[in-house]
């Protein structure tokens, strides 16, 4: 039942995409950015982002069953799409985001574990650098069934 939740909004974000290119799609990016991510999406940790493309590392927790929490240290490059000005009170547009990352399990079932991971999903810029991040990752591990989750964020930007 929560699987099939999951795949619905995977399906909504990817709709979303599709329709609304062509009208929100009237924003730029600031040539350069530098993330602190205070919890989960992409990592509990840094980020840079030149142009549309993005590098970030740091330690990824997520729970897959509730309360048992998977730990994980990620690194892995993202591209930013669509960027979009929400009339919020922030310097920077609004965007949908893509990562493909590596992670090496720390714990439980995935401990010493090679992972590969993808997200999508979409940055509301809240206030200033301060920003919120809901999307959905796919992680995928040598002797573990393939998983699919929520990745929400919370992180604060300084633009160049």
């Amino acid at each position: 039942m929560i699987r099939i939740f999951k795949i619905k909004i995977l399906n909504y974000l990817c709709l979303f995409f599709l329709f609304t290119d062509t009208i929100l799609a009237n924003s730029k990016f600031s040539n350069e950015e530098f993330s602190i991510n205070f919890f989960r999406a992409p990592s509990i940790g840094g980020e840079y982002r030149k142009g549309q493309y993005s590098v970030h590392a740091g330690y990824y927790v997520t729970n897959f069953d509730p309360g048992i929490t998977i730990e994980f240290y990620k690194i892995g490059v993202g591209y930013w799409f669509l960027p979009m000005d929400l009339g919020s009170d922030s310097i920077q547009p609004s965007s949908f985001y893509t990562y493909v990352s590596y992670g090496k399990g720390v714990n439980l079932e995935y401990q010493r574990k090679d992972t590969i991971m993808f997200e999508l999903g979409y940055r509301f810029m809240i206030w200033r650098g301060l920003s919120f991040r809901f999307g959905l990752i796919v992680l995928s591990a040598e002797g573990v069934a393939t998983e699919l989750n929520p990745t929400p964020g919370i992180s604060y930007s300084e633009f160049f």
